[in-house]
């Protein structure tokens, strides 16, 4: 590995560092009160867990996390569910969770991360996990944003939303909250389950039509929205944010020494969100943190990082750079429904890839990127913080 790509490597992991979440827990606990309950869902909940568990010894606690960080935790059940869509063994892990919320004899401690809104589908009224499933499939190339299909995903769940805090009423809940959501919208983070709705039944139908889906979800789904009661006002919870993008972002910068940061986040198409990386980056170090879309248009493989650094690597060949190297990552470890994380591109990635055009069009980044040999491959993180990015330009 070169000097640029090895120095680009060293940059993300600071800033996947940073979101330890044992650490994140472990800072945040001395003035939580002992819990009768740990609640841990998303993909850091094992680590976290096992922080809180290492202060609160004995207490019944329940892990759910996705298939690649489960393992076994002393003193928590461990459950491994589907990630981004729904499965059976999450619904089967949200209904755990729901009777322990029933069954806990003192206060609950609720340890939230992203991804815990694929992890604990808990359908609600005559919904089935299939119209979830299928609904949550259809958001993941929808190209709206993380706080637009958790609006929707709130409204056809029993937990999301609040629906934690109804379940656990009347014993009060703390919930040390690990943010994957650019903004740091509590309501957005796994879709809130322990903080009111981002919005309701009406602005979740709207947001469907607008994105052309309206049609096309189960006709259970359409019955659900159009018919369901607006929720009573939701007990009380203390919510407290203990890690988020915009930190690990900071830690990079620290990493790098004089790098660039770009201020706003990356966010939007990832055709659009190339172009202003390239706009914004300097000669040197430049690190920016945030979450792009993707509108699938074809049948391919790869996820939003694969495809921003793929796009990355065009628009830096369009300007005539000669000497680059750039790191698109998810700080989980893992983008989309691959084993990649992102992508690690520079100026000689697209002169490796046959067929770009056709590979692009069909949201073939992944393959395209393995024949480069330039995927982003690295174990899945423990954490998730949502994405990060390097770039090294020397010309």
């Amino acid at each position: 590995m070169d000097k640029r790509r090895a120095e680009a490597l060293r940059i993300f992991e600071a800033g996947v560092k940073a979101a330890d979440p044992y650490a994140a827990v472990a800072g945040a606990l001395d003035d939580v009160d002992p819990p009768a309950l740990i609640v841990a869902v998303g993909k850091a909940a094992r680590l976290m867990a096992q922080a809180a568990l290492a202060r609160f010894s004995g207490v019944t606690c329940l892990v759910v996390t996705n298939y690649e960080n489960a393992a076994p935790l002393e003193g928590a059940t461990v459950m491994a569910a589907g990630h981004p869509v729904p499965d059976a063994n999450g619904a089967a892990a949200a209904k755990a969770v729901i009777a322990a919320l029933h069954a806990a004899e003192g206060p609950v401690l609720a340890l939230i991360s992203g991804g815990g809104s694929a992890l604990l589908p808990a359908p609600a009224g005559a919904l089935t996990l299939a119209d979830k499933a299928k609904v949550n499939e259809m958001l993941l190339g929808s190209g709206l944003d993380i706080v637009a299909m958790n609006l929707i995903r709130q409204q056809l769940s029993d937990l999301k939303g609040g629906g934690f805090l109804r379940h656990a009423a009347p014993r009060p809940v703390t919930a040390l909250i690990l943010s994957d959501v650019i903004g740091d919208d509590l309501s957005a983070i796994a879709s809130g389950p322990t903080v009111g709705p981002i919005g309701t039944a009406q602005e979740a139908i709207l947001l469907l039509k607008e994105a052309q889906l309206w049609a096309a979800v189960p006709q259970a789904v359409r019955q659900h929205l159009e018919t369901v009661q607006e929720p009573v006002a939701l007990p009380a919870a203390r919510n407290k944010l203990v890690g988020s993008n915009a930190k690990s972002v900071a830690a990079m910068k620290e990493a790098a020494g004089a790098a660039h940061l770009i201020a706003e986040p990356i966010i939007g198409d990832v055709a659009d969100a190339a172009r202003l990386i390239c706009d914004r980056a300097v000669i040197g170090t430049t690190v920016w943190g945030g979450e792009t879309t993707v509108v699938l248009q074809g049948s391919g493989r790869g996820g939003r990082n694969q495809e921003l650094a793929l796009r990355i690597a065009v628009e830096a060949e369009r300007r005539g750079w000669v000497a680059w190297t750039c790191l698109q990552g998810g700080s989980d470890g893992r983008d989309g429904p691959t084993d990649a994380a992102g992508g690690l591109v520079d100026q000689d990635t697209l002169g490796k890839i046959t067929g770009l055009d056709a590979r692009l069009a069909n949201n073939d980044s992944y393959a395209a990127l393995d024949e480069a040999g330039d995927l982003l491959l690295t174990d899945a993180t423990g954490t998730n913080v949502a994405d990060l990015g390097v770039m090294i330009r020397s010309g």
